[in-house]
């Protein structure tokens, strides 16, 4: 019988080369192995003989290959979201928008809420499991990140109160085709300069379309910030998520367009969002 707690325990030794949580990726790896959750994973290690397939998922994590990517979802929110290579796996980091929209939401709900770059939804679901009677529009450039929206929204039983429109923010007018007005505007665009490295985990296997904006990152705060006025409703309110040194420029441009701003930071005590009323 195999020592499984000893191949556990060898394993989060190798992945120490590519990860700050080499248990915690072990865990997770063996358990999708398995096909089961990691609470129950650590229940029944005593019990478990076979690790069928463990080494060539541990393999695949040694090679920087994200974690969920190869279990092919991630928590946020509380929420599970199916995740591909088409689309940025949700940060912790981005909680801080669902944070501020419960928060502000507890003077006004949102009865429409749009989310611009949505990804695998995760921004916009999360907001919907919080206002039970708003509904929202979800807008990618991209088909296959579109498409792993809608699964995400089927999971998470939230169809019926969802749209998804296929849309370039780079095309003039875009705005205009969206059937505004929304009391709650979400948005994580790109923001990394083009000029940054990255490290192989993000450069090599998260899209490029979604990350990149021009050298300073700027490229599509500047597309979307003039246009917010066709889709923002009165009173409405926009949660911009910037990049940590980006507060003081993407500020300067919502205030030249007639937004007050309001700058929040994250956990880790970087400046993470800009509030646009």
């Amino acid at each position: 019988m195999a020592d499984v707690a000893a191949i556990l325990r060898d394993a989060a030794q190798e992945l120490k080369i590519v990860s700050e949580t080499p248990r915690l990726d072990a865990e997770l790896l063996l358990s999708h192995a398995l096909g089961i959750s990691r609470p129950q994973l650590l229940l029944r290690l005593p019990d478990i003989e076979t690790v069928d397939g463990f080494a060539a998922l541990v393999a695949r994590r040694k090679a920087h290959e994200p974690i969920a990517h190869i279990v092919g979802e991630r928590e946020f929110w509380s929420l599970n979201f199916l995740v591909s290579p088409d689309v940025l796996i949700p940060r912790p980091d981005s909680e801080i928008l669902i944070e501020l929209a419960v928060e502000i939401g507890t003077r006004a709900a949102p009865q429409r809420i749009l989310d611009l770059g949505t990804g695998s939804g995760a921004l916009l679901l999360a907001a919907l499991s919080e206002f039970p009677t708003a509904t929202g529009v979800g807008v990618d450039v991209s088909p296959p990140a579109l498409a792993v929206a809608h699964n995400n929204a089927d999971r998470l039983l939230l169809t019926d109160r969802i749209a998804f429109l296929l849309h370039d923010w780079n095309e003039p007018e875009w705005a205009q085709s969206i059937d505004g007005p929304f009391q709650l505007i979400l948005a994580n665009p790109p923001y990394v300069s083009t000029q940054l490295s990255l490290s192989r985990e993000v450069a090599d296997y998260e899209p490029h379309g979604a990350l990149f904006a021009g050298e300073e990152g700027l490229d599509d705060y500047q597309k979307i910030i003039p246009a917010l006025g066709d889709l923002l409703a009165d009173n409405g309110v926009v949660l911009l998520e910037i990049g940590f040194d980006q507060a003081e420029k993407v500020a300067k441009l919502a205030e030249s367009h007639g937004y007050s701003v309001e700058s929040k930071k994250d956990l880790g005590g970087n400046d993470r969002v800009l509030i646009l009323r």
